[in-house]
């Protein structure tokens, strides 16, 4: 926390630092079956794609058309994704299609072994001055993924999520 805390933040070129420190919403949650897994996250992933349109349509009204935030929410009501979509390429030339995987879909965190290279000075005992070498480690880290979970061409390229012996 110390590191995010350090970091200054930024609005229109001037930092305005943090306030109060960050939160972040997690869960720890046993599922009874894979099955149930799979599709407990496919509903995350969908909601973070129906958040985000409707994110990425609220602010180009506000930010591009000059809306106020009331006005935004007034005119996005009882919209649907059609709306949103033909809004965003309509008012504003944007095809939410073409916006970045990391924001239609998420991130998904997988732990994975990762090889490290790093350099060590290795001495031998019968050495007074020591060897710089590279030296490779394999260390378990999460790595983000930017893709459609909901398919099963995610769950075939990771099948270690799913084995018991995770």
């Amino acid at each position: 926390m110390d590191r995010v805390m350090s970091t200054a933040l930024c609005s229109r070129g001037r930092v305005i630092g943090l306030k109060e420190e960050p939160g972040f919403d997690g869960r720890v949650v046993v599922y009874p079956t894979n099955q149930t897994l799979k599709d407990y996250l496919s509903w995350r992933q969908a909601d973070c794609h129906i958040n985000n349109l409707y994110n990425t349509v609220f602010w180009a009204l506000i930010q591009q058309s000059g809306l106020t935030p009331v006005q935004a929410q007034g005119r996005l009501q009882g919209t649907l994704a059609a709306d949103k979509n033909e809004i965003l390429f309509s008012e504003f030339n944007i095809n939410y299609n073409n916006e970045p995987l990391m924001y239609r879909k998420g991130t998904v965190l997988i732990w994975q072994k990762v090889n490290e290279v790093m350099t060590k000075e290795v001495k031998l005992p019968a050495e007074s001055k020591g060897q710089k070498m590279a030296v490779t480690r394999t260390r378990t880290k999460p790595v983000p993924f930017h893709c459609d979970i909901i398919g099963d061409a995610f769950w075939k390229e990771h099948p270690e999520i799913l084995d018991e012996d995770s």
